[in-house]
């Protein structure tokens, strides 16, 4: 059966539902249930981990007995797993649902599997209805998902001869204010902010994104890795946000437990070592890299051991965008071996 006009401007209305939830842990999710009759009786979406699943929060501002013979429009498939809450499956069924539309399948192993336990039931099912706008409503949990860890971009400023900093150690400023406000836009639009303790006790920097003096409305999660320890009067501690202190080299743990808390982007700030470190570790997915039309000479390059010897070894990158900003120039670029697709 056809997917109605009330249906799909039912989908279009989810798919706005679930732009107003968190990201985090959970995708954001969006749920209409309609009468028979394509009339609107009730919204919902997803409000964070542990809170009601967009069906269930819209089937509970119905009376029983309400949504017997209609139809609830999700933006991902219904789950098939009791964690913190039951299976939306399962409440679609009880609720007397008759049919069921969403755009996204859900792809983890242990959540999917509604669609077949709707039909199963008796429950008709429609997938797939603008299913590009919820993909990229949730491109970030989706990535999550594949990966089994955050998105990881790493930044780093050069001179036009490969270099990040003087042979004095000073690189304030190797790169001019547009690409400086660039970096910061970039950080607001991510979940964490990475550097290691070299860079702390080097630098000082505060890892907040800024527009001048303004801090922006959001704050990346300020993570510091590495054993030495953070100072305490160091400026990272007086960020927004708490920061979050890694006694480790474990770029993988460290990952791990970052996506546990929710965080869905990671981009990585630190110098060469942390960087390299990424990249060496095939940790790396994106790279950002801001070039100065500067000399600078010297042994302080921009990368250390990635873990080429030979040519054929080389780390290939896909540059997806140059980007010019004032004198300098960026590259917005993925390494060829990222899970992440184009």
């Amino acid at each position: 059966m056809a997917v109605s006009d009330a249906e799909r401007r039912a989908m279009t209305r989810a798919l706005a539902l679930a732009a107003q939830g968190p990201r985090g842990v959970n995708p954001q999710v969006g749920a209409i249930v309609l009468s028979p009759a394509g009339e609107v009786l009730a919204e919902g979406w997803h409000h964070g981990a542990g809170t009601a699943h967009a069906e269930v929060d819209a089937l509970a501002k119905l009376s029983p007995g309400a949504a017997r013979g209609g139809t609830a429009v999700v933006t991902l498939e219904p789950c098939n797993h009791t964690g913190r809450t039951g299976p939306c499956a399962q409440a679609l069924i009880d609720a007397g649902i008759s049919r069921v539309i969403y755009a996204l399948d859900d792809p983890g192993d242990a959540s999917s599997g509604g669609a077949d336990r709707l039909r199963a039931a008796g429950v008709e099912v429609e997938a797939g209805e603008q299913a590009a706008v919820a993909s990229e409503l949730v491109s970030d949990w989706l990535t999550v998902q594949r990966l089994g860890r955050p998105h990881v971009t790493v930044k780093w400023a050069q001179s036009l001869d490969g270099r990040a900093a003087a042979s004095d150690g000073s690189s304030q400023w190797i790169t001019g204010p547009a690409a400086r406000a660039d970096v910061h836009r970039r950080r607001a639009a991510s979940d964490a902010i990475v550097v290691g303790t070299g860079t702390v006790l080097a630098d000082d920097p505060a890892l907040t994104a800024r527009d001048g003096d303004a801090l922006l409305p959001h704050q990346p999660i300020p993570v510091v890795i590495g054993s030495r320890p953070t100072p305490p009067d160091a400026a990272v501690r007086r960020h927004p946000r708490s920061p979050v202190l890694y006694d480790t080299h474990d770029l993988a743990a460290v990952l791990s437990d970052l996506g546990e808390r929710g965080v869905q982007r990671v981009f990585v700030e630190g110098g060469p070592t942390l960087a390299s470190a990424f990249i060496a570790a095939d940790l790396a997915d994106a790279v950002l890299v801001y070039v100065a039309p500067v000399l600078l000479g010297g042994d302080r390059l921009a990368l250390t051991d990635i873990g080429v010897d030979g040519i054929q070894e080389a780390r290939r990158l896909h540059v997806d965008e140059w980007i010019p900003l004032g004198d300098d120039l960026l590259a917005v670029a993925r390494l060829s071996a990222s899970s992440e697709g184009s």
